[in-house]
């Protein structure tokens, strides 16, 4: 982690200011997060507003924190112009995504910027994949790869026990905006870190097999 970039600074003021008028103004987080009716009626831009509410200020600190440790390293391998195409692109496929496992659910509702943040998560990672974390109260190194891969499997758990008023199937298609349009910016990867893509698949892939076997 360096010095935080003001792309990150200005991504980071955005969602506070929008969250904390959310949680003094429930017409207003009521108007902007995620709520399948009202997008199908046509209220598209809560594809987008969706990602800037958070549901408390424990949800706010750990999207934003963790968009801090992630955000340099995809600034720094492919710069600000690039870094926002991933975090507005995983934001909205993360959001897409929602839309289609609940289409049929009117009344499903959902906030945050995990789908924008997750896609940040995996550009890094197929970035920089030596990248080692310290979590918190954990002494040893984590490697990032691994906390990426977890952080999706905790999204299953989510996903499966309906925890809180959180998108955390966005955060799988976030994983996939953030994988696939990294990809594609930055081609080379598949020649450098080839077992790095694969592993990074594996827990998108069993977000479909489990889906498809009726678990979530």
């Amino acid at each position: 982690m360096g010095n935080l970039s003001l792309v990150t600074i200005v991504i980071i003021a955005a969602n506070v200011i929008i969250s904390f008028k959310g949680f003094n103004d429930f017409g207003f987080f009521e108007k902007y997060k995620f709520n399948v009716g009202s997008i199908v009626k046509g209220e598209q831009f809560r594809m987008f507003s969706s990602g800037f509410l958070h549901v408390d200020t424990a949800h706010l600190f750990f999207n934003m924190f963790t968009l801090y440790v992630f955000a340099d390293v995809v600034i720094g391998f492919l710069g600000a112009l690039y870094f926002i195409i991933i975090y507005v692109g995983s934001l909205l496929l993360g959001n897409l995504l929602s839309l289609y496992f609940h289409k049929n659910e009117y009344y499903y509702s959902a906030v945050g910027a995990s789908g924008a943040v997750t896609g940040i998560i995996y550009s890094a990672i197929l970035l920089q994949p030596d990248m080692s974390l310290y979590l918190f109260f954990i002494p040893i190194p984590i490697p990032a790869y691994i906390f990426g891969v977890g952080y999706l499997l905790y999204s299953i758990y989510g996903m499966k026990n309906r925890i809180g008023n959180i998108g955390h199937d966005a955060h799988f298609g976030g994983a996939i905006g953030g994988y696939i349009i990294t990809l594609l910016l930055a081609s080379w990867l598949f020649e450098t870190h080839l077992l790095m893509i694969v592993i990074l698949a594996l827990p998108i892939v069993l977000l479909f097999v489990l889906k498809k076997l009726g678990k979530l």
